[in-house]
Order: structure tokens, then C-alpha cells, then sequence
């Protein structure tokens, strides 16, 4: 690519000096308009059918939108078709305006009337291109002659909306100078003024002026600019509903749009998903859901993004990225060990705060919000760190791991990843967690016992403990007293070789709810050589959890003197 760079032709920026939009906030959602039916379905390798634009219709009523771009029908029959099935089958509610795409030709215009015959709410909306590049290249005609292009489609446009308006339609008009982006501002305000002057806008039918950035070819703030001079320049603003129609040619669609609105921008064209030419439209699922992290409401639903991501992926063909914001497979997941250290600590501070407000490191919505679980939050692979399998262990299964025990268990799994060389599942962590702690019964394993209590005048208890443990071939008794069962437990293996340990800490809560519920307990051992070992036990019995864990971390110790 050396030196090949030199033959691209840099975008020159407006003048602005004393741009405004910087200082601005968004603090309500724009006007959206999807059009998913026919930008998005024009750029499919296979266009979608009647019945599949019918069902992807449906879902974007019941997302919300109520201004939807279904076609243009006089490019093909199947267009028109459509149209028609919406319209004479009764698809569309008496909120939502349908909108449709049309050249500015005549008899393309008056296919189009045909088409939205005996809609209640019509958006007509058309162009013309009016960059230097498609003057000079394609139409080799100056501004006035694409200016007059514009002008006769308005005059005929309002010519044939008269009886239409008469009887009872709701049509508005929508003008786009296509390839916005690249022409002269100047030149844009003229062709707009002329065209609302064609068609009488007034504050109280305000023309629609689509601004699109067909091919993005500047930064976002550069066309900020572009929106607020152009809006500046404006007769009769108040008369215009300002639309931007970003695509995503430098992959700025989303920027681009936000600082549009902050330049003045009232209402946006898009997507869902981003589908669309080329590198494809404004993601309206980024758009809105970005405006929902500030505590603005987008107006829109995406509370089963998944349900919206089947039937899109289903009718379109299309493939959503496993990265793609808010929908993607793993935008929730997060497999660094700092990351997902953090986001425990989130949800641990939010139940310990009873917060309303979501604070999570790492994740800027809950995913519950659009219909997402928490259990693939976290995803263990080689590059996770001890918090990670805890985290699995509670949220998917009830183990609540003391954090002292949590490096220790994840240093098992970090082997394991190591030596499969992929991600974990959560039941294979599950595995390990059971085969490493509950599941070893060798060499001690308790085979019977007995507790009684009992209680002093100053309410003190007193524990004695009978049992017998097996150790390979041989069985023994054992007994011994204590304040506690545990205590007790401990005290009756004294002078048995497994005596050499200190007992450091116990932790123990229930892993299910109900009368059915079971203890587990976590056993903090510390041998003779200052290192410190877990067991783990588990149980219906409360009393019998504990015992059972602490033989798990006589075990284990053993196991790992063996290994070593």
C-alpha cells in the first residue's frame, strides 16, 4: 500500500468556528425510522419473500417503531406486492406510519402512489443524488440541473398527494439529497429550500430532509459540523424535521449519528443490527440501547433481544457477529481473570448494598434487561484467573467458595485449561469441583457415627462424638468431646495419624432451598509444614457436612504428599 494512499481524495471539512454541538447532551430518544425493509433487504444475497418481510414487520411493531420504511415498489414487483399485503391485509396498526423509497422520475413517482393506495399514514419519500463526485461522474450536469431534477419531483409529488390527501390519507413528504456527506453544504441547503418551497412546508406539515451519509468518507465530528452549518443555513427550520441516515462505511455509523443528534438532528434511519450496503447502515439496537446506559428512555424494546436476533437472523439470512453490542454470543463474557475478579465483586457489592443502580465493573447494562442470563457472564478458559470458576461454582451450581479457597480451586481448573488447551463449560468445572473435593473418600473415610449433646446451667454445650473410620484395610473406632460437633470431631482423632493438623477456618451455608435442602461446608486445614489444604463435605445432615469436609482436606493432603 506504500504511496497508494496519494490517490484518495481527502474530505475537506466545513467552517465552523463557533460550533455548538460539543456542549450539548442527548436527553431524549431521536424519531426512528427502521429500514430494515428495504435498505436492509436490497443488500441480502437472497431478498427476503413476501412472508418473511410480513413476519419481520411484525417485529419491529412490537419493538416499538413507529415510522417503517417497507419498500420500493416501483424497482420490482415483489415490492409492490408487498406493499399491497400489508395495506389490504390489515398488518398495519393506526399508530405506525409506513414509508416508501421512490427516485425522483415520474413515472417511478406514480407507481408509488399506486402502491400506498389506502394506507392511513404514508411517508413518500425521495431523491436525488447530489454530490460533486456523482455531478461530475455520473449525471455530468452542474447543481442547477440536479437542483431542477429535485423541483420536478416535488411539483409532481404535491400535484398527485392532493386528492390522495383528500381522501383521508395522512402523507408526508421526505426529501434526501443522496451522497449528503459529499456535497457542498451550500449546495444542500439550496436544493433542500427549493424542495420544501414545491412542497408548501409549513411548522405544521413539516417536510421530512433526510441527510445521509450514503458513503461515509469523514469523521463523525466533521459531519457534526456538517448538520449544525446545514442547519444554520436553513430557511424556515422550523418547517423541516431534520433525518440522518448514517452508514457505516468507516465504521463510525453509531458516532456518526450521536453527534448528529447533538448537532440538531431530530430523527434517525437504521437498521436493526446494522444490516445494509456495504459494511451496512446505523446499528438502531446500538442507538437506542446506548441512550438506555444514560437513563434515557429509547422508546424502543429489546427486552428479548434474543427472540429479535432469531427471527432477524431466520428471515434475513444473516450472521450476527459473536461481538456485535448488546446481542452478540459474548458481549456479556468475559474471560480475563481481572475482569471476571471485578465483576464478582459487582454483584456482591450490589446484594450487599440492596442497590437499586447497576454497578458492575465490565458491564455496562445487566444482562437481564434484554433478556440475557447471568450464567455466561463469566467463561473459563487459559487466560482466567481464580474468581472466575468461583463465580461459576455460585452462580451456576450454589457454591459459594471462600475466598480463601478460591485460588486454590482455581489453580485446579488453570491446570486443566492448560492441558485441554480450550474453554471450560461450566459442568466440566463442576466435574473438577467434585472429583477434586466431594468425591475423595481415600485414604480416611468415616463409616459410622454418633453424636450426643448436652447443655449446662449457664447454657453451654457439650458434644461428645463416636465414630468409626475406615483407612484401607483397617477400621477403628474414635471418640472425643467438644464445645461443638466439629470440635468434638476433631478432638476424637487425636493421636490417629491424622492429627498432624491445625484447624484454620469453616465456612458452611445450603446449596438448595426448601426442606430438601443440603449443607455444604468448606474445611480450611493447616499441616505441619505451615501449608493450608480444603476439603469439602456435603450433606442432608448439618452436623454431618463439616466432619465429611474435613476428611476431604485430610485426603487431599495426602494425595498431594503422594504427587509430590
Amino acid at each position: 500500500m506504500k504511496s497508494k494512499f496519494e490517490k484518495y481524495v481527502p474530505f475537506i471539512p466545513v467552517e465552523l468556528p463557533n460550533r455548538t454541538w460539543p456542549n450539548k447532551q442527548i436527553t431524549q430518544a431521536p424519531v426512528w425510522c427502521s429500514v430494515d425493509l428495504r435498505d436492509g433487504n436490497q443488500a441480502l444475497i437472497d431478498p427476503m419473500n413476501v412472508q418473511e418481510k410480513l413476519e419481520l414487520f411484525h417485529t419491529l411493531v412490537d419493538i416499538g417503531l413507529k415510522e417503517i420504511e417497507v419498500g420500493f415498489p416501483s424497482a420490482s414487483e415483489t415490492e409492490f406486492e408487498f406493499i399491497r399485503a400489508l395495506i389490504e391485509g390489515g398488518h398495519i396498526p393506526d399508530d405506525v406510519t409506513i414509508q416508501v423509497l421512490v427516485q425522483a422520475r415520474a413515472h417511478l413517482i406514480e407507481r408509488t402512489f399506486e402502491a400506498i393506495s389506502g394506507a392511513k399514514n404514508a411517508v413518500l419519500h425521495f431523491y436525488n443524488s447530489t454530490s460533486t463526485l456523482q455531478r461530475k461522474v455520473v449525471f455530468k450536469t452542474d447543481m442547477d440541473g440536479v437542483i431542477k431534477i429535485a423541483v420536478d419531483a416535488a411539483r409532481l409529488i404535491y400535484k398527485l398527494s392532493k386528492p390522495v390527501i383528500e381522501s383521508g390519507m395522512n402523507l408526508r413528504y421526505e426529501y434526501s439529497p443522496e451522497s449528503f456527506m459529499g456535497t457542498e453544504m451550500d449546495n444542500a441547503v439550496r436544493i433542500c429550500q427549493r424542495v420544501m418551497e414545491e412542497l408548501h412546508a409549513t411548522p405544521e406539515k413539516p417536510v421530512i430532509l433526510n441527510l445521509p451519509s450514503t458513503v461515509e468518507n469523514c469523521m463523525p465530528n466533521y459531519f457534526a459540523d456538517e448538520i449544525e452549518y446545514f442547519i444554520s443555513k436553513l430557511p424556515n427550520r422550523e418547517s423541516a424535521i431534520i433525518s440522518l441516515h448514517p452508514h457505516n462505511d468507516r465504521g463510525c455509523g453509531v458516532a456518526t449519528a450521536e453527534m448528529g443528534i447533538l448537532a440538531g438532528a431530530d430523527r434517525i434511519e437504521g437498521t436493526l443490527f446494522g444490516n445494509g450496503e456495504r459494511t451496512g447502515n446505523v446499528d438502531l439496537v446500538t442507538l437506542a440501547m446506548n441512550l438506555y446506559t444514560q437513563q434515557i428512555d429509547p422508546v424502543l424494546d429489546f427486552s428479548d433481544i434474543n427472540k429479535i436476533r432469531e427471527v432477524f437472523e431466520r428471515v434475513t439470512k444473516m450472521k450476527i457477529g459473536e461481538r456485535q453490542p448488546y446481542v452478540g454470543e459474548l458481549v456479556f463474557t468475559a474471560f480475563s481473570g481481572s475482569h471476571q475478579d471485578a465483576i464478582n465483586k459487582g454483584f456482591k457489592y450490589m446484594q450487599e448494598q440492596n442497590s437499586d443502580m447497576w454497578e458492575v465493573p465490565y458491564l455496562p447494562i445487566d444482562p437481564a434487561d434484554v433478556g440475557r442470563q447471568y450464567e455466561p457472564i463469566i467463561r473459563i478458559n487459559s487466560q482466567s484467573g481464580k474468581g472466575g470458576a468461583a463465580f461459576i461454582m455460585q452462580q451456576n451450581f450454589g457454591f459459594d467458595l471462600p475466598k480463601t479457597m478460591q485460588a486454590e480451586f482455581g489453580a485446579v481448573v488453570q491446570k486443566e485449561t492448560d492441558r485441554v488447551g480450550k474453554e471450560l463449560k461450566p459442568e466440566r468445572i463442576y466435574d473438577l469441583f467434585q472429583s477434586e473435593y466431594v468425591d475423595i473418600d481415600a485414604p480416611y473415610k468415616l463409616v459410622s457415627h454418633a453424636f450426643s449433646e448436652t447443655t449446662d446451667a449457664e447454657g453451654n454445650s457439650h458434644v461428645s462424638f463416636k465414630g468409626t473410620i475406615s483407612h484401607k484395610e483397617t477400621v477403628f473406632e474414635v471418640a472425643g468431646e467438644g464445645n461443638g460437633p466439629i470440635d468434638a470431631f476433631f478432638n476424637s482423632i487425636h493421636g490417629q495419624r491424622m492429627d498432624r493438623f491445625t484447624f484454620v477456618d469453616y465456612k458452611e451455608h445450603a446449596i438448595q432451598t426448601g426442606s430438601d435442602s443440603k449443607a455444604v461446608a468448606y474445611i480450611q486445614l493447616r499441616g505441619q509444614d505451615g501449608k493450608d489444604v480444603f476439603g469439602v463435605g456435603i450433606s442432608h445432615n448439618i452436623s454431618l457436612a463439616p466432619l465429611r469436609g474435613i476428611l476431604s482436606a485430610i485426603n487431599r493432603a495426602k494425595r498431594l504428599e503422594a504427587k509430590a
